[in-house]
């Protein structure tokens, strides 16, 4: 929900650090990598109950993911960059309930469990919807820069790097912020299959 308005208030930011990336020799796919690196440090970090440092690492992934599709388009996007940038995305996302779990299994496994399935849903219907959509030759007016149609909701990348980021400062509250974005998540969830079956009939 609040994608659009987030990549347009950092835009011109990375875009000049991108360009700067791009002239010293950085590739697109290495940001990407690097930026999944810095995820699954933080995966480490939190899985070991160390949450600052753990948020401060998913704030670095998340800028490193910002930027890498700002390099690839100083030179050429292509397809396995794309590919590469979703597929570790959403590795990186799930880890991060998985961490919490490990880090107190006791208080935390059971919410995890069900925002792993919320996760699961969204992204599911997420890439679904993008199959088809590129099988039909639509293109979303929304995003334009993605590599394939990016399908919004009430739940997007910037909604859950601040609940991550709100876990990690009040870890003790993690079960409770879990529910509660895991509901969000269904009723994005119900919103793209709506979207979906109107698009698609």
């Amino acid at each position: 929900m609040l994608d659009r308005y987030a990549t347009a208030l950092i835009k011109p930011a990375v875009n000049g650090v991108a360009r700067r990336l791009a002239r010293t020799g950085f590739k697109a796919d290495q940001v990407t990598w690097a930026g999944f690196g810095v995820g699954f440090i933080a995966f480490f970090l939190i899985a070991n109950s160390l949450y600052w440092a753990g948020a401060s690492a998913i704030i670095l992934s998340r800028i490193l993911d910002a930027l890498d599709g700002a390099v690839a388009r100083e030179s050429q996007p292509t397809d396995r960059g794309g590919f590469l940038d979703i597929a570790l995305d959403f590795l990186f996302y799930a880890s991060i309930p998985l961490a919490f779990a490990l880090a107190d299994p006791a208080r935390n496994a059971l919410a995890a469990a069900v925002l792993l399935a919320a996760f699961m849903g969204t992204s599911t219907i997420f890439l679904a919807f993008a199959v088809l959509a590129a099988k039909r030759g639509l293109h979303s007016a929304t995003y334009p820069d993605k590599a394939f149609y990016f399908l919004g909701g009430l739940t997007e990348a910037t909604e859950t790097l601040t609940c991550f980021i709100a876990m990690c400062l009040w870890p003790q509250h993690f079960a409770v912020l879990a529910y509660i974005f895991s509901a969000l998540c269904a009723a994005t969830i119900a919103t793209r299959l709506w979207w979906g079956w109107h698009t698609f009939s």
